[in-house]
């Protein structure tokens, strides 16, 4: 399970395009919310404003077919309760960045 870092992830998108026209952007914001879930074990993820306007740039019916992003996890205190949340911010990431992990 991941710890406290930064990783690097191509988020296949072809999936939205097998469903109805006029949902794709917003399937594909829930498929990289879920990729992410999935891939780093995370209780909370925040999408930065620029993912979000990048998957909407080409309108609501033709998102991208991938998409490259980085994570960071990060693991917070609740004020009440016991355990530790953990939180993904999930970023648009540069052409020159290979998946993988990288140093926080």
């Amino acid at each position: 399970m991941p710890t406290e870092g930064t990783w690097v992830y191509v988020v296949n998108l072809r999936r939205v395009y097998w469903g109805r026209r006029t949902r794709r952007a917003v399937r594909a914001v829930r498929m990289v919310r879920e990729f992410v879930k999935r891939h780093t074990k995370a209780d909370e993820v925040i999408i930065d404003n620029e993912l979000n306007n990048y998957i909407w740039s080409r309108s609501r019916e033709k998102p991208p077919a991938r998409v490259k992003i980085i994570v960071s996890i990060r693991e917070e205190e609740p004020e009440e309760g016991e355990g530790k949340l953990r939180k993904a911010i999930v970023r648009l990431a540069g052409k020159k960045l290979r998946p993988g992990r990288y140093k926080a």
